[in-house]
């Protein structure tokens, strides 16, 4: 029996361990070279890349369409706010409360849309508008401040207090760093095991997956279950490092937009391709708003913006990160393809359960 290290790069190319840890490296070793500007720069790729790879659980691994992710994080901001705002509470125990709310509304909304069969675009349009309705709940919500905002008090800057998230940016891009590592090697780890591979068969031909003997209702409720939880972990994150939280922002479809880019636009279904898009998104834009900035053109910078994200789709559809892996010899998306989800299946039913890489 393997180690669950060693599956992590289990048929990978040897040098995809070296190139994972000189990312990690250069990451880690960021702060000591970046200006504040760079390093709040890179704060906000980390939160792009981590909401895009929870994300990416349900779309790209379960082909389940979420466009109200942002429920999720506004549940896990003003839960932890709210119990720290009131009653001094720790966010790490606030993030517990808020996870597990999160996890518990993502499941009814699976639960329901699944039971009376709401699939594709209409599952898509139902977690916009659970995400409506729980923002409008919020604006009328006084003890999370309403529509009048909740404020946290302001950090201390000189000294790092992890347990209460009070200190300055480089905290939060460490917790963020090891959170999107933590979620890198979760992603490797689901696809490995049998639920990744039956997550993967509903995503190509949920009726043949059916048929093979998969509980279909059971991978998807654990899917966007999984998913809502985590993407609340980023809700704490955000609330403690703005320090403010709005309902008309916090729980934005434009929010829920801005997440998936980064998965999209990276490769669906591939574990580093939200990372890689995160990147490329958050720079893209930074570039774009520092270029137009003087120009006094009202809208250029989210014209040129679309421009950029439309041709990247129409010439890499599947994504930037399988071509650019694919070149640098790095392996093809860790998943298995399509083709090779049904013989998986068919062991099942033989008795012989996939267990681990195959």
């Amino acid at each position: 029996m393997r180690a669950p290290f060693s599956s992590l790069f289990a048929g990978r190319p040897r040098r995809a361990p070296a190139a994972l840890a000189l990312f990690v490296a250069a990451m880690a070793a960021m702060p000591l070279v970046a200006g504040d500007y760079l390093l709040s720069v890179l704060i906000l790729v980390l939160f792009a890349a981590y909401l895009a790879q929870a994300w990416n659980i349900m779309m790209g691994f379960a082909g389940l369409l979420s466009i109200g992710h942002a429920l999720y994080i506004g549940i896990g901001a003003y839960a932890s706010a709210a119990l720290f705002v009131h009653y001094g509470t720790s966010p790490w125990i606030g993030m517990l409360a808020g996870v597990t709310i999160a996890a518990l509304a993502g499941a009814a909304i699976g639960a329901l849309s699944f039971r009376f069969k709401v699939g594709g675009v209409y599952f898509a349009l139902l977690t916009i508008a659970f995400a409506e309705f729980t923002r409008i709940l919020a604006d009328h919500f006084g003890w999370i401040g309403a529509s009048s905002g909740l404020f946290l008090p302001v950090a201390n800057r000189a000294t790092s207090d992890v347990w209460h998230l009070r200190g300055a940016p480089v905290m939060f891009y460490y917790l963020l760093l090891a959170a999107v590592l933590a979620l890198l090697a979760l992603g490797r780890l689901l696809l490995g095991r049998r639920i990744g591979y039956y997550w993967q068969a509903i995503r190509e031909d949920e009726e043949a997956a059916k048929a093979l003997g998969i509980d279909v209702f059971r991978c998807k409720l654990a899917a966007v279950t999984l998913s809502a939880g985590l993407t609340a972990v980023a809700g704490v994150f955000h609330a403690f490092y703005y320090n403010n939280l709005y309902p008309e922002t916090i729980f934005a479809i434009g929010r829920s937009v801005e997440l998936m880019l980064p998965a999209i636009i990276g490769g669906l279904g591939t574990l580093f391709g939200p990372i890689l898009g995160a990147f490329l998104l958050t720079g893209l834009s930074e570039a774009l708003t520092n270029a137009t900035a003087d120009w006094g053109i009202d809208g250029l910078k989210q014209l040129l913006y679309g421009l950029v994200l439309a041709i990247v789709v129409v010439l890499r559809p599947d994504g930037i990160w399988p071509w650019i892996a694919a070149r640098l010899g790095l392996g093809a998306a860790p998943h298995p393809p399509a083709s090779r989800v049904p013989p998986s299946a068919r062991e099942r039913s033989e008795g012989a359960l996939p267990q681990g890489q195959p």
